[in-house]
C-alpha cells in the first residue's frame, strides 16, 4: 500500500484520544488543522479501492455503514445533552470522524456497484453471547430519557455500539479480500477499541 493511501485511511479512521489518566480531553482542532482535515478527506474519497472484492468486503461495508449512521444519531443527541464536556467533546469528534468513513465505504461500495443499505440488520455472535445489534428504539429512548440519567444510558448504550464495529471489522480481517478494506477494518477495530476504553473511563469517573 502507497504512502499516500495508508496515510488516507488512518484520517478516516483516526482514534478519539481522551487523556490516559482520568478524563481529561486532548486540545480540540484549531481552524487551520480543521481546514487541511477537510482537504484530507476529500483526498480519501477520491481513493479507489480496486475490482478485487468478495462478498465478505461488501457486508463488512455495509454493516458498517449502518452501524455508523446509527452512532451518528447517538452522538448527535449526546452533543445536546451531555452535561459533561468530555462527553459532548466525544460525541462532537464521532461525528465528525464517522461522517468521513461513511464518504469513504459508500464510494467503494458504488465503486463495486453495490448497495451502501442492508436488507436486514446484522448481529454477529448472537448465538454464543455476542452483543446484539443497538435497536432503534433504544436510540430513541436517549431523546426522552431524564438529564440525570442521560450519560450512563448513552454511554453504555454507545459502548456496546462500538464493541459491535470491533466485531464487524474482525470479521472482515478474518474473511475479507480486498487490502484496503481490511487496512481499514484494522484502523477501525483500533479505534473502537480506544473509545471503548475511554468510555469506560467516563463510567468510572
Amino acid at each position: 500500500m502507497n504512502r499516500r493511501v495508508a496515510a488516507a485511511l488512518a484520517i478516516a479512521a483516526a482514534p478519539l484520544l481522551l487523556g490516559a489518566c482520568g478524563t481529561a480531553v486532548d486540545k480540540p482542532a484549531t481552524p487551520s488543522s480543521a481546514t487541511a482535515q477537510t482537504q484530507d478527506v476529500k483526498n480519501v474519497a477520491a481513493i479507489t479501492a480496486g475490482s478485487t472484492f468478495n462478498e465478505t468486503d461488501v457486508m463488512f461495508l455495509q454493516m458498517l455503514i449502518d452501524n455508523l449512521e446509527q452512532g451518528q444519531e447517538m452522538a448527535q443527541t449526546a452533543a445536546k445533552r451531555a452535561t459533561r464536556p468530555e462527553v459532548a467533546q466525544l460525541a462532537e469528534a464521532v461525528q465528525v470522524t464517522q461522517a468521513d468513513e461513511i464518504k469513504l465505504m459508500k464510494g467503494w461500495l458504488t465503486e463495486w456497484d453495490k448497495p451502501a443499505t442492508l436488507d436486514e440488520r446484522v448481529s454477529l455472535h448472537a448465538d454464543h453471547g455476542g452483543m446484539p445489534s443497538t435497536g432503534d428504539k433504544e436510540i430513541k429512548a436517549l431523546t426522552t430519557v431524564k438529564k440525570a440519567q442521560f450519560e450512563t444510558a448513552f454511554l453504555n448504550l454507545f459502548l456496546a455500539h462500538q464493541h459491535n464495529a470491533v466485531e464487524f471489522a474482525q470479521l472482515e480481517l478474518d474473511k475479507g479480500g480486498n487490502e484496503l478494506a481490511k487496512s481499514f477494518a484494522e484502523r477501525v477495530k483500533q479505534s473502537r477499541t480506544d473509545q471503548v476504553q475511554q468510555m469506560l473511563r467516563l463510567l468510572a469517573g
